[in-house]
């Protein structure tokens, strides 16, 4: 059975940093197009940062370029969100997604609902 779990989420003093992790089972993500999303409440969904299946290619939304970073480990089991410079703009439910489609990185981010496997979310929340 595929499964993902976020961890890491937390409360953070705005300039900080957390780590965000999604682990998981049942699969890697060798052949996966994978992401991280927020929701913040009432707001929409936002693809915060997502990698392509088919060549490895990484988005980032415009509020997040240049301060996070994904990644995965060697095993393509576990995927990273490192958050660094974190605003309390950046206060929101994040959620790791993973799928087989072969959209290009950007489409995944801005069309969350080709994700099929979604992990519970972790909570974010930066303070001014």
């Amino acid at each position: 059975e595929v499964q993902l779990q976020a961890s890491g989420g937390g409360l953070v003093q705005g300039g900080g940093s957390l780590r965000l992790s999604c682990a998981a089972s049942g699969f890697s993500f060798d052949d996966y197009a994978i992401g991280w999303f927020r929701q913040a409440p009432g707001k929409e969904r936002e693809g915060v940062s997502c990698i392509s299946s088919s060549d490895r290619s990484t988005y980032y939304a415009d509020s997040v370029k240049g301060r996070f970073t994904i990644s995965s480990d060697n095993a393509k089991t576990t995927m990273y969100l490192q958050m660094n410079s974190l605003k309390p703009e950046d206060t929101a439910v994040y959620y790791c997604a993973a799928d087989l489609n072969l959209y290009g990185s950007e489409y995944v981010c801005q069309n969350g609902n080709v994700m099929d496997y979604w992990g519970k979310g972790t909570q974010v929340t930066v303070s001014s």
